[in-house]
Parts: structure tokens; sequence; C-alpha cells
């Protein structure tokens, strides 16, 4: 059975709030915290492997786990980038090439030995494995161009929040009014919301004097997260009446 969920409007609803959670969870933990880039990517992506192995080894579709796995990604994807850009000091611009060049190397390695990057009908131990990497990579490089634009672009937290935003609404526009492929725009949107969740993640925790909302780290993380698990909640309720109707 395909252990993914729809790609539907409530897909890409919960994917920026995961990953909108991931970007203000993970500086919580590495900044407000005080444990540190280097530490908090080993404590994140330690969890990330734990329930990736437990998504690896279901044998069906678990709403929770999925986007548990997402949000792991996205967190630790934060402080992934993080250190990279500043504690390594690679720098925002240097990250976010070497992170596009990584995920482009994963996507075409998939597309070459499979033929496609559909993820509607996931199957194999192999592909739900690519699937997974590229999203890791493709969430560590969402975070490294989301504080560029948001820091060194000049644009700031809104600006970037809201360029981000238009760009994904072209590629809405391009899906529903073009012949272009679907599953290339897919993954250029699944890759544009996560600087989306990004440069929103810096808007709510940033405090007023810096051009945020002022929610910090752990109110935003708190808002999010419910807000998170009332769709997760819902799309699964939904799901189950939907497969008693059609039993029905």
């Amino acid at each position: 059975m395909n252990k993914l969920p729809q790609i539907t409007l409530a897909f890409w609803i919960m994917k920026i709030c995961a990953t909108t959670l991931g970007e203000t969870a993970g500086d919580l933990l590495s900044m407000t915290l005080n444990v540190g880039y280097a530490a908090s990517s080993i404590i994140l992506i330690s969890c990330f492997l734990v329930m990736l192995l437990i998504q690896l080894s279901s044998r069906k579709f678990h709403p929770f786990l999925y986007w548990g796995v997402i949000l792991a990604t996205s967190t630790a994807g934060t402080t992934m980038s993080d250190y990279m850009d500043r504690t390594m000091g690679l720098g925002y611009a240097a990250g976010s090439l070497l992170l596009v060049s990584i995920l482009l190397a994963i996507l075409a390695y998939w597309r070459i030995t499979e033929k496609t990057l559909a993820v509607d009908n996931i199957k194999t131990f192999k592909v739900e494995l690519l699937y997974w990497i590229a999203i890791l990579f493709s969430n560590t490089l969402g975070t490294a161009l989301g504080d560029f634009l948001a820091d060194s672009s000049g644009l700031g937290f809104a600006g970037g929040a809201l360029l981000i935003g238009g760009v994904i609404g072209l590629v809405v526009v391009a899906h529903f009014y073009t012949r272009i492929s679907g599953v290339l725009l897919f993954w250029v949107a699944f890759v544009l919301t996560r600087p989306l969740g990004a440069t929103m993640g810096d808007l709510f925790t940033k405090p007023l004097d810096k051009g945020g909302l002022g929610f910090g780290t752990v109110g935003s993380s708190a808002i999010l997260a419910v807000t998170l698990a009332i769709f997760v909640g819902w799309s699964t309720w939904d799901r189950a009446r939907l497969a008693q109707r059609v039993q029905g």
C-alpha cells in the first residue's frame, strides 16, 4: 500500500505549518535553550532516524507518524543549516548552493534509476528512502534560503515570506493553466514551502523592533504545534470517514 498522503490543499497547509514549526522548534532548542547548533543537530537527526525507521517499517499510511517524520526533517534541517552557515562559516549563499547541488544529485539519481519522480504511488523501500532523503535535504536547503532572503537580501522576514509566497502562487497558476509537468511543479512547490516556513518562523519569533511579531520560539512553537495537530487529526478523521463510506 502507498504510505504517503494524497496531495490536496490540506496537505500543503500541513506542510507549511510543519516546516514553520520546524524552524521555531529548531531555534527553540539550539538558541533559546542554548543547546547549540552542533548538539541540536545530533539530537534532532537521531530523532529523525528513529522516526524514519518506524515509518519505513510500517505497512500502511499513519498520518501522525508521517507528519512526525516531516516535522523531524524540518527541525533537523533548521539546526543543520544553521550549523553549516553560521558555525562552519559557509554563509547563507554558499550553504544554499551546496544544498541545492546535493538535492539535485539525489533527485537525478532517483529519476535515472526509477524513470519518474512521482510521489503518488510509492511502494518500494528504495523509493521511499529516496523520498525521505530528498525531503531532509530540501528542508535543510529551505532554512538556508529562507535565512538568506530574510537576513542577507534586505527583504526582511515579511518581505521574504511574501516573495516566496508569490512564487508559490505562480506555481499554482502553472499547475492549473499550463502543461508543465505536475511532478516538476510538485517538487518546486515542495522545496519552496520550506523557505516560506523559515521566513514565517522568523516573522513569528523575532521581536517587534526587529520586524517580527514577537511571539518568541516557545509561543510560536506551541501555536504551530496545536494547529498542526488539529489539521492532522481532521485529515485522519476525514480519511476514516471516506473509507467507511466506500466500504458501506
